[in-house]
């Protein structure tokens, strides 16, 4: 006696039914939905900052042209193998100086927007040790010049 075989039913039906794979298309299409995050991300620089030595409480005099400032531009160079630094048009020393700078702002008003203009030799370290003393200063407003 012969046993019917069920792949010789099959090899002649030229219909397929496509239902059992829409479903598992719309189940997954509705799982991505519902476990999709819809909030922007946030990101920030993570860096560990470096904390100099000698660099704990240092008097610096608020001026009163510091009063009426409406934002801060830190200029980034490159130059003889060490970074230089300017704040609105004065030279600043070191980074521990800039940092000074920045609190005594930032004791004034933390709400003056921090625009970072650096130059396109500088390298990418140093422009997020500046942007990491402006973060802890207290600024939230830091933005980063672009030429036009």
């Amino acid at each position: 006696m012969r046993i019917p075989s069920s792949h010789h039913d099959a090899a002649g039906r030229t219909d397929a039914t496509m239902t059992p794979m829409i479903d598992v298309v719309f189940l997954l299409l509705i799982f991505f939905i519902c476990t999709a995050s819809f909030q922007l991300s946030e990101y920030l620089l993570p860096s560990s900052v470096r904390v100099e030595p000698g660099a704990g409480t240092v008097e610096v005099e608020v001026r009163p042209e510091m009063e009426d400032l409406q934002e801060v531009v830190i200029e980034v160079d490159y130059r003889g193998g060490a970074p230089t630094w300017v704040v609105n048009d004065q030279p600043v020393a070191s980074l521990a100086r800039l940092r000074q700078m920045l609190a005594a702002v930032a004791e004034v008003d933390r709400a003056v927007p921090v625009i970072l203009d650096v130059t396109e030799v500088v390298p990418l370290g140093d422009v997020i040790d500046v942007y990491d003393v402006a973060r802890m200063t207290g600024f939230d407003q830091i933005q980063f010049a672009a030429a036009v």
